[in-house]
């Protein structure tokens, strides 16, 4: 159809080869659709092609290293995320080396480098 075909058409009909347009495109995206999903099926049906999922390694537990002085229950590694309570102490004015848990003197670890 050309341009010109489409500026003379009625309203009527052209609702009308909206119509048909939508129909063959519905019917046609099911059996895409369709032929999609039976793909997927025989691709998870293979067991053999899919990579085994490994346990995670067993990390040490880590002592805390960080106490809050108003709830010493609260303590914090220094892994991860800052708890509430420390930013809360951090921004009233305290610093890390403040808040740090006060251990026995022990053999000391050696860095590397």
């Amino acid at each position: 159809m050309e341009k010109d075909d489409w500026a003379s058409m009625s309203t009527a009909a052209l609702w009308e080869l909206y119509d048909e347009v939508t129909t063959v495109l519905s019917r046609r995206m099911a059996a895409e659709k369709a032929k999609l999903e039976d793909r997927l099926r025989r691709i998870e049906g293979t067991g053999g092609a899919q990579p085994q999922q490994r346990a995670r390694r067993p990390y040490p537990p880590v002592l805390p290293k960080y106490q809050n002085p108003k709830n010493p229950s609260e303590t914090w590694s220094g892994r991860g995320k800052q708890p509430r309570w420390l930013k809360a102490q951090l921004r009233a004015g305290k610093k890390l080396a403040d808040l740090l848990i006060d251990r026995p003197s022990g053999p000391k670890r050696r860095r590397a480098g």
